[in-house]
């Protein structure tokens, strides 16, 4: 026996941590707690069972015991419809509200099961339109094996062995597993329906881990800083948090000396009287840019409006207002009357600014056009351009998309505020500019691949 324990003591330095053990022990809920809501949860056939019910908040059966690095599995079926999902490096705030990363179960036509959603705080993390392909590893209706590998800002996911998210997280945190039974609405036709979660295994780690490497693709918080993989695959960080290098106002050859602010690795435009350029004015890069993934973090103020330009022409408009080119729209849509301005939404968040409205349709079909915006938190901005073909991605998910070369962009122009601008966006290539637009924005982490 005593030889037995010295191997399995062996192999746990040599895996990186301790041995695997029991999160569960298929006969009752020691060492679990319930928190928040009224949903019940219950142990049958060697299984932990959690109700949907109306009238009651999320609920969630947390772990008493807190984990930082660790390979968690666990297996989870799930009824049609429902939302539900594993919460890790959790806590309890206020004895009212979790925060922390969880593991999606999404059982619904979206299907983001094993994304990753900061619950409480920042929203979605790595939605499943990083990786479409891995939408239909979850089975509805069946059991689904789930792995977790958590390891100091690292988090990735398997869902049935198929690799789903990849994220690099900006924080290491330390907290408590969840099983969640989400919140219904009154009288839904989600009652009664059930949630059930078994084998569920933890292994924390002292090491890196051995393990296959996730392939999903890489989606990194990192604050104002690249993975090697991004190194790898040629990105570069256009702002490098502290300085104002590579950039310069657009109608001047040196950085504004007013209106614009660097901080804790945060580039702020100050709020003034919201006028389009009328303070700092807006900045450039001063290298243009051809074909490139454009990758940018912003924050807007309540009403705030801003956004970031490309393909810009500083020669072009030397007189009043922002610079030429065209503009992913940075918008508070509520509080801001430009949402309302223009035709068919085309002012609204993430949109071509006066020419194409961001849909929601293009990432989940048949539903509504709302887009998945993180109101009050950072929300993260993917500008792709490929000759011709350009891309708007907002938080992860594609709401434009057009070809410059194209008669129905050339249409699109004719009846826009740009109708006057010869040639407007088909310049092979250009700078990229981040407007002010009198409104406080803020802006992290912008970075660019070359393609």
């Amino acid at each position: 026996m005593k030889k037995l324990v010295l191997l399995l003591m062996l192999l746990a330095f040599v895996f990186g941590g301790k041995a695997q053990e029991k999160l569960f022990n298929e006969k009752d809920l020691n060492g679990w707690e319930i928190l928040n809501g009224k949903a019940p949860f219950k142990v049958k056939d060697k299984c932990i069972v959690g109700e949907f019910v109306s009238m009651s908040p999320s609920t969630w059966l947390a772990t008493k015991k807190q984990y930082t690095n660790f390979i968690l599995e666990y297996e989870m079926f799930t009824d049609i419809g429902i939302n539900s999902g594993v919460q890790i490096r959790s806590k309890f705030i206020d004895d009212k509200k979790i925060v922390g990363l969880q593991v999606e179960a999404d059982a619904t036509e979206r299907a983001w099961s094993g994304g990753l959603y900061d619950q409480g705080r920042q929203g979605w993390r790595y939605p499943l339109e990083y990786n479409k392909e891995a939408k239909s590893a979850f089975k509805v209706g069946e059991w689904n094996k789930v792995k977790v590998v958590a390891y100091e800002n690292h988090v990735a996911t398997w869902v049935n062995g198929i690799s789903v998210a990849n994220l690099m997280e900006e924080k290491v945190e330390t907290g408590f597993i969840a099983l969640q039974v989400h919140s219904i609405a009154n009288k839904s036709n989600l009652e009664g329906k059930l949630v059930k979660w078994r084998n569920l295994t933890i292994k924390e780690l002292n090491k890196k881990p051995r393990y296959k490497a996730a392939t999903a693709p890489l989606v990194s918080y990192l604050h104002n800083e690249l993975t090697p993989e991004e190194k790898a695959e040629g990105w570069k960080l256009l702002w490098d948090g502290k300085t104002t290098k590579g950039w310069r106002g657009a109608k001047q050859n040196d950085f504004p000396s007013k209106g614009w602010v660097m901080k804790d690795g945060i580039l702020t435009v100050e709020s003034s009287d919201g006028g389009e350029s009328t303070n700092g004015g807006d900045i450039v890069t001063t290298k243009p840019y051809k074909n490139f993934i454009l990758e940018v973090d912003f924050k807007f103020s309540k009403g705030g409006n801003s956004g970031i330009k490309y393909f810009v022409d500083t020669e072009l408009n030397k007189g009043k207002g922002s610079a030429i080119g065209c503009e992913f729209q940075i918008l508070d849509d509520k509080f801001h009357p430009d949402a309302k301005k223009g035709v068919d939404g085309k002012r609204t968040i993430g949109s071509l600014y006066d020419l194409m409205r961001a849909d929601s349709r293009l990432y989940v079909r048949g539903l509504s056009r709302d887009k998945y915006v993180i109101k009050g938190k950072w929300n993260r901005a993917r500008v792709v351009v490929q000759g011709a073909k350009v891309q708007h991605v907002l938080n992860g998910c594609t709401v434009v998309e057009y070809d410059r070369s194209s008669q129905m962009w050339k249409s699109l122009v004719a009846y826009s505020k740009y109708k006057n601008w010869p040639n407007f966006g088909e310049a092979e290539e250009g700078l990229i500019l981040l407007q002010d637009h009198g409104d406080e924005v803020h802006f992290k982490n912008i970075k660019i691949k070359e393609l």
